[in-house]
């Protein structure tokens, strides 16, 4: 289903958040640090940058991502396939991290509760999340979705995202015990191309429909999708610009 080469075709903009979080995360020589929801693993090895000293541990469903992610081969670092709503470590972590992962599971709030009681005493806790399912480019892939020419064919395709906003996450942590620290941020990414928009959703939010369609159906349902995001995000001399809220929180567990 993740073609990690696309999703990773606008590596730049899509790791942002991720440093943006973990620069909040004051934990000084973790001993096991967890990226839950791992990916292709890039952002996993910054992790064991950071931490040099530590068993850092990716985690990710995906075949296709940690095939990709086992290529990063650094001291202490090391990745797991497993579903994160069910796979649990065998040791109380440090540090916990999940970048833009959270949204796709449905029920989320209490695998969060879940992970913050994992911590141990000083334990950090970051997430981040998506935040602009609202927004043209979401909008769009449901309208045409639900469309008389593609209902039949991707009704049975869940398009709807799970996040919730910085109050609610930094309520239910706070509830667990956690100090914490909640915000949003919307980047304004500028992307080269010819219609970049539709390249980056292509890495990410179209991958479900993708995955059920042949490959001359995906070729029309592209073109159209491609048309009308377009005209939403047009393309103007230096770029196109997409904005795109984010929602973090980070937790600490006081020792």
């Amino acid at each position: 289903m993740w073609d990690t080469t696309q999703y990773l075709r606008f590596g730049g903009e899509r790791g942002r958040p991720f440093f943006d979080l973990i620069a909040r995360l004051g934990a000084d020589k973790p001993g096991l640090v967890l990226d839950m929801g791992c990916g292709p693993g890039n952002l996993t090895a910054a992790l064991a940058e950071r931490w040099p000293s530590a068993s850092v541990v990716g985690v990710d469903s995906s075949a296709e991502m940690i095939a990709a992610a086992r290529a990063h081969d650094s001291p202490g670092l090391s990745f797991m396939r497993d579903d994160v709503r069910y796979w649990k470590p065998q040791a109380m972590p440090d540090v916990i991290v999940s970048n833009a992962v959270l949204q796709w599971v449905p029920g989320h709030r209490e695998l969060l509760a879940e992970w913050a009681g994992w911590l141990t005493p000083d334990g950090w806790l970051g997430i981040q999340v998506p935040g602009n399912f609202e927004q043209p480019s979401h909008a769009i892939l449901r309208e045409l979705a639900g469309s008389a020419r593609w209902s039949l064919l991707l009704g049975d395709v869940d398009l709807i995202r799970h996040s919730a906003d910085p109050a609610d996450y930094a309520e239910l942590l706070a509830t667990a015990g956690c100090e914490v620290d909640a915000w949003e941020t919307t980047y304004l990414h500028i992307l080269p191309g010819e219609n970049p928009v539709l390249e980056w959703i292509k890495g990410t939010g179209l991958r479900p429909v993708l995955a059920v369609l042949d490959d001359e159906q995906a070729a029309e349902f592209l073109a159209e999708y491609g048309e009308r995001l377009r005209a939403a995000y047009p393309p103007r001399p230096f770029g196109t610009v997409l904005p795109f809220r984010r929602v973090f929180a980070v937790a600490h567990r006081p020792g």
